[in-house]
């Protein structure tokens, strides 16, 4: 009878460990580095784009975390002989739904928004003037799946769903704004997106 408790109480101990992550109370890290670089021919200097984006998010009830991301994006284009440059603040929404004991899915909503401008780059590469303001919101909804090996972390693979941005530019010269609206839909299952979320 006693090894029948002890074995009780350690599946309850499992069972609550692998739910443990997403209830109430709990909080998430995680977030996006990128970096790339690339030789366009007849450039004098390479293209280079990077971000470093960390977010946090807490858990308002079980399955239900609201959080942020907030970072810095580069992308400077020598063969386009442009910069831009923006401060990133990604708020976000998500709710999981159980599909096992270490197995969830989840859904996203994420409102990101980046605040940048525009920078000329003269044909041997340096950095020039600033010419445009930029600002950029959108909205993209977003499925997933997260594998939890440890009550601490969760390995995510998602792809990005439907998805609209709203991006202006103002010319510091004469004030003059270009707006682009796009809207649509990139699952792209060929090409998910693999991260690693860390639950405290």
């Amino acid at each position: 009878m006693k090894k029948l408790l002890l074995s009780v109480v350690a599946v309850a101990g499992l069972v609550y460990g692998a739910n443990a992550q997403t209830e109430k109370g709990k909080v998430i890290l995680g977030g996006s580095v990128g970096f790339n670089s690339s030789k366009v021919e007849g450039a004098a200097k390479s293209d280079v784009s990077f971000n470093v984006i960390p977010s946090v998010g807490f858990f308002v009830d079980n399955n239900f975390a609201i959080g942020t991301g907030l970072g810095y994006t580069h992308n400077k284009e020598v063969s386009n002989l442009n910069q831009n440059e923006a401060f990133v603040v990604a708020p976000f929404g998500r709710y999981y739904v159980g599909l096992s004991d270490q197995f969830k899915f989840f859904g996203q909503l994420s409102v990101p928004m980046a605040f940048g401008s525009n920078k000329v780059v003269a044909a041997n590469g340096d950095t020039g003037a600033k010419v445009a303001s930029t600002t950029s919101i959108g909205v993209n909804v977003a499925p997933g799946f997260a594998f939890f090996p440890t009550k601490r972390i969760g390995i995510e693979v998602s792809v990005n769903g439907l998805g609209y941005q709203n991006f202006q530019a103002k010319n510091k010269a004469n004030g003059a704004k270009v707006t682009t609206n796009s809207f649509g839909l990139e699952a792209d299952t060929f090409a998910p997106k693999l991260g690693v979320m860390f639950h405290f």
